[in-house]
């Protein structure tokens, strides 16, 4: 589960941008689950307990997927990119975009 200061712009980044669906929204809990195939990711805003500033992860999430090329084409425009798509000698084809909470979300597929 992941922090967000700001649910309406998150759910319209992951919705509009990167093409998940809201499954369940909890206004007034601050809650959401978005999914998109078979890759969930929760989203709530801050509490009490947790008392922090801005949105803050030292990694990243990983996202394997079938057709980096595609998804490459459709967000290299659209997207915050923190390197653009390239083979890598570990035997991935991959790149890197931050999402609008400045959470890195890295794709990737088998060379």
């Amino acid at each position: 589960m992941l922090e967000t200061h700001d649910m309406e712009s998150t759910i319209g980044f992951y919705t509009e941008v990167l093409g998940f669906v809201t499954e369940n929204y909890v206004r007034d809990m601050g809650w959401c689950l978005l999914q998109r195939d078979a890759v969930s990711i929760m989203f709530t805003l801050p509490n009490e307990h947790r008392d922090m500033p801005k949105s803050i992860m030292s990694g990243s999430l990983y996202i394997n997927a079938n057709d980096v090329g595609l998804i490459w084409e459709n967000l290299k425009d659209r997207c915050n990119i923190c390197y653009p798509i390239e083979d890598f000698e570990y035997g991935m084809r991959e790149f890197a975009v931050y999402d609008n909470n400045g959470y890195l979300l890295q794709f990737g597929q088998e060379i």
